[in-house]
């Protein structure tokens, strides 16, 4: 075999192999930034179903507390930053506007919880319920996205992924970030309703109350039988 032979076949070999690995890059850099875009999915999903939630919480609480007129005009402004954010398509600034409005909720709830009748409303309790289970899911929904983001974000810069990353133009992707401890947890109503006693704690209170006598009175306790005694 002439030496001239097999230069070209060394030639061919890692011309292959440059291509193999070109497009195993390429296709590995796809499947992550498809992977960040369904990660973005879900949290708008969550995040959608927060908001058609909001209207019927605040609609309930605002029956209680109509003259608390600062709160609820708090929540229809961080709305209207949520609507022109999800306009823009820019997640950074989605990101603070939902963040923005997650405190508007907060206060909502720290207002109901100056009226102990709502913990009656069986509406309010359901969609705090609800509200609950939500914000648990964005959270998760958040986590898994940024973990997502940040691997694919690494990718595009550690040497020999950028190359392809650059040739094919791949651009970084915004991570979904909450700064504030505060607006990581879940908004929560604890009622305090004073030091008035359950009706379950009253004394006698469970007992069936005593047979009144025809003249109105009550009777007295029945005696106890003799084999009772």
């Amino acid at each position: 075999m002439s030496t001239g032979l097999i230069i070209g076949i060394v030639v061919v070999v890692i011309v292959v192999a440059i291509i193999l690995w070109a497009i195993s890059g390429y296709n590995n850099l796809v499947a992550l930034r498809n992977r960040v875009k369904n990660g973005w999915a879900q949290i708008d999903v969550q995040l959608k179903q927060r908001a058609d939630l909001i209207p019927n919480l605040v609609a309930t609480v605002q029956g209680y507390a109509s003259h608390e007129s600062s709160v609820f005009e708090e929540v229809t402004r961080a709305r209207a930053g949520v609507r022109d954010a999800v306009a823009s398509g820019n997640v950074n600034q989605r990101a603070a506007a939902e963040t923005a409005l997650g405190r508007a909720i907060v206060n909502v709830l720290a207002t109901a919880e100056n009226y102990p009748e709502l913990k009656a409303n069986q509406n309010f309790l359901d969609l705090q319920n609800k509200l609950s289970e939500l914000e648990q899911k964005i959270a998760y929904a958040r986590q898994f996205y940024n973990d997502v983001v940040m691997k694919y974000n690494t990718r595009l810069e550690v040497f020999p992924s950028n190359i392809i990353a650059g040739m094919f133009h791949f651009e970084k992707a915004d991570s979904f970030s909450v700064t504030e401890a505060r607006d990581r947890e879940v908004p929560q109503v604890s009622f305090n309703t004073g030091s008035t006693p359950d009706a379950s704690d009253t004394p006698g209170a469970g007992d069936p109350p005593a047979a009144a006598a025809p003249d109105g009175t009550p009777s007295a306790p029945a005696a106890p039988s003799p084999s009772a005694q």
